[in-house]
C-alpha cells in the first residue's frame, strides 16, 4: 500500500475521532474537532498530489479517496445539524449533489470515461471546508465583530455545490446517452 492510500485511510480513521471531539461534551472539543477536520481535509490534497507526482494512482485510491471525502464532509454536516448549527435542507442539497455526481461518475466509468475534478468542483470543496470550519468554531473570530461569516460561507458553499453539480451534469450529459440507440 502506497503513501497516498495510507493517507486516505488516515482520513477515514479521523472521521470518528473528529466526531468524538465534536459531539462529546469536553472543554474546547469543537475547536479540537475543527483542527482534526482541517488536518483530514489537508490529507485529501496531499494524497492526490502524492499519487499523481509519484505516478501511484491505484484502483483502491480512485475508489476510497472520494469515499473518504464524502464520509468526512457528511459526518461534519450531519453533526452540525444535530448541534443545531445548520439547517437540514442545506445538508440535503450538499449530500444529494454528492450522490448525483458519484452516480454520474459510476455511469461514466462503466462506459470507460473518467470524469476529472473541475474548477467548480474544487471551488465547491474549498467553500464547503471553509463553511464547515467556521460553523465548527462558532464563527470565530468574526463573531467578535458581529460579522456573519459562517452564514456567508455556507451560502457560498451551497451556491457552488449547485453550480458544480449542474456543471458536471451538463458537461457530461453524453454519458446519459451512451449505449442508447
Amino acid at each position: 500500500m502506497n503513501l497516498a492510500n495510507k493517507l486516505t485511510l488516515v482520513r477515514i480513521f479521523l472521521v470518528p475521532v473528529f466526531m468524538f471531539f465534536l459531539l462529546v461534551k469536553i472543554p474546547y472539543g469543537e475547536y479540537i474537532a475543527a483542527g482534526i477536520f482541517v488536518l483530514a481535509a489537508l490529507t485529501d490534497s496531499l494524497d492526490g498530489y502524492i499519487a499523481r507526482s509519484r505516478n501511484q494512482i491505484t484502483k483502491f485510491g480512485k475508489f476510497m479517496d472520494p469515499l473518504a471525502d464524502k464520509l468526512l464532509v457528511s459526518a461534519a454536516l450531519i453533526s452540525l445539524i444535530e448541534m443545531g448549527k445548520i439547517s437540514a435542507w442545506i445538508v440535503v442539497i450538499i449530500i444529494a449533489r454528492e450522490f448525483a455526481i458519484t452516480g454520474l461518475r459510476v455511469l461514466a466509468a462503466s462506459e470507460g470515461i473518467t470524469i476529472a475534478a473541475s474548477f467548480w468542483g474544487k471551488l465547491k470543496t474549498i467553500t464547503q471546508i471553509i463553511a464547515i470550519v467556521s460553523l465548527l468554531i462558532n464563527n470565530f473570530p468574526f463573531s467578535l465583530i458581529n460579522v456573519p461569516f459562517d452564514k456567508i460561507a455556507i451560502t457560498l458553499a451551497v451556491i457552488f455545490t449547485l453550480i458544480s453539480g449542474f456543471d458536471y451534469l451538463y458537461i457530461n450529459r453524453k454519458v446519459f446517452h451512451s449505449g442508447s440507440k
